[in-house]
């Protein structure tokens, strides 16, 4: 169970830029990074709430879409 930060071209090409699970541990979220950076997942939240807030402050789309004028939009 869990939700995707997702981008989508104008392909139609879907890129999964970050994360937000509940598992057996807890819930944790991930922003992907091209590099190796642990400050970017985190385990033991308390909703998937702050698992989104957590991803979306990274604004990991910015890292793998740079200067592209994206929207956000909840689905």
């Amino acid at each position: 169970m869990g939700l995707d930060l997702v981008v989508e071209n104008d392909d139609k090409d879907i890129f999964i830029v970050g994360g937000v699970r509940e598992t057996k541990r807890g819930i944790e979220a991930l922003a992907k990074t091209t590099g190796y950076d642990p400050s970017r997942a985190i385990k033991g939240l308390e909703s998937v709430d702050q698992g989104k807030i957590f991803v979306e402050n990274f604004q990991p789309w910015l890292e793998f879409f740079p200067g592209e004028d994206l929207n956000i939009e909840l689905e």
